[in-house]
């Protein structure tokens, strides 16, 4: 396999690159957590019982793995900002539709296929990042686009904690809609396509998906990579979509529960900027206060005071661990794979923690149903981070 090429690198670029990319994962995070955001209010309107409305809340999600997986190969086939206008135009599409929907069923399709653009958007986001970016600060400028998301989440928990959204569920899903398709234009004309895919993508030959997973001793990199991706989504998911209920389990209000939810979304994003900055500089040691930080993070949230401030302070540390762990997993993911499979690479690895998006909160809800409390979902959280401990730390060690 040839060695990748080095293209002259382009300040402006880079940053146009981060901007533009960092406004589509803020978007991203927007639409995320749409859902969640909307479902108090259109459950009643769609009579969805319990067992039905967890389908409406998952269908994005499944649509994530699948999209995932799809657009860092094509990534690879056409090129990472056709890919990328193609998933961007996907889920602000089904995002308005989902807001025109009047049926059950039409909702939990549309979702699903927002997922699919919302999926197949992340691994070509981080392509382009990282292959904009001067080698020596990449994983710090996807760690900086990757905070968008958080952010983004943040924001629509803001939208909800001062009821901006008004009495009208479609809100969220038109502006989570509306705002990705009118930057449309604006890629299309301002976002440099990656230079470093062109210049291999003309001649060389592509490798069949198990070579680029696997071949040249990449197996022990791409499983380590998978397994840390996997624990650490579940963990993330877990408290993006049960957070706020486990709080209100532990005693405290549905106002402070939002408090702590926004605080852990912003410190998370905080946290990503911070561990990426530093990566380059000692890579083990932001794993293990990152992935370290999570199993910390999880016991205070379980054990501390369930007070306001109490909560917010182990929320900060959640959310700045937990986040800034999945930060760092995005900005080491493009350093283990050549250019010219690097979309492939990135969209699996993308597309195995999405499994773990898809199982963190049915985990949840099934021990719950089964007479679990706040604190035993929480504590049983803490050997799954571990596990994510111990992948990531031979991850970085290779």
């Amino acid at each position: 396999m040839p060695s990748n090429p080095a293209p002259a690198f382009s300040a402006r670029h880079a940053t146009v690159t981060l901007i533009l990319c960092f406004l589509v994962a803020g978007f991203e995070g927007v639409d995320l957590q749409a859902a969640g955001v909307a479902a108090p209010k259109l459950a009643p309107l769609f009579h969805f019982a319990v067992s039905e409305l967890k389908w409406f809340l998952a269908a994005s999600t499944m649509g994530l793995v699948l999209g995932a997986w799809i657009g860092g190969r094509l990534a690879d086939l056409w090129g990472r900002k056709a890919a990328l206008m193609i998933a961007i135009a996907l889920f602000g599409l089904f995002s308005v539709l989902t807001a025109l929907s009047t049926t059950k069923g039409h909702l939990i399709e549309a979702r699903f296929l927002t997922g699919l653009g919302l999926g197949g958007a992340l691994p070509n986001l981080i392509a382009l990042t990282a292959e904009a970016a001067h080698i020596d600060r990449r994983r710090g400028a996807v760690a900086v686009m990757y905070c968008g998301m958080p952010l983004g989440g943040g924001f629509a928990s803001l939208v909800t904690l001062l009821g901006v959204s008004g009495s009208s569920w479609q809100n969220v899903f038109y502006v989570g809609g509306a705002a990705p398709l009118a930057l449309l234009p604006l890629l299309w004309l301002w976002l440099p396509d990656s230079a470093e895919f062109k210049a291999v993508h003309i001649t060389a030959e592509k490798p069949p998906i198990l070579e680029t997973l696997f071949g040249e001793h990449r197996t022990a990199r791409t499983l380590l990579l998978w397994t840390a991706s996997f624990t650490a989504l579940l963990v993330l998911y877990l408290l993006l979509n049960w957070l706020p209920s486990l709080m209100v389990a532990r005693g405290l209000s549905k106002s402070d529960a939002s408090w702590i939810q926004l605080t852990f979304n912003v410190m998370g994003a905080a946290g990503a900027v911070t561990s990426g900055h530093l990566l380059t500089r000692a890579p083990r040691l932001v794993v293990a206060a990152c992935f370290g930080g999570i199993i910390v993070g999880l016991a205070l949230l379980a054990q501390v005071p369930a007070t306001l401030w109490a909560e917010l302070l182990a929320g900060s540390l959640a959310g700045a661990t937990v986040v800034g762990g999945q930060g760092v997993l995005y900005a080491l993911a493009p350093g283990f794979y050549p250019t010219l499979m690097r979309g492939t690479g990135v969209g699996a690895a993308v597309s195995a923690g999405r499994l773990g998006s898809v199982v963190g909160p049915i985990v949840a809800g099934l021990m719950l149903q089964a007479g679990g409390n706040a604190e035993s979902v929480l504590f049983y959280l803490v050997p799954v981070g571990l596990v994510s401990l111990v992948a990531a730390s031979g991850l970085v060690r290779r």
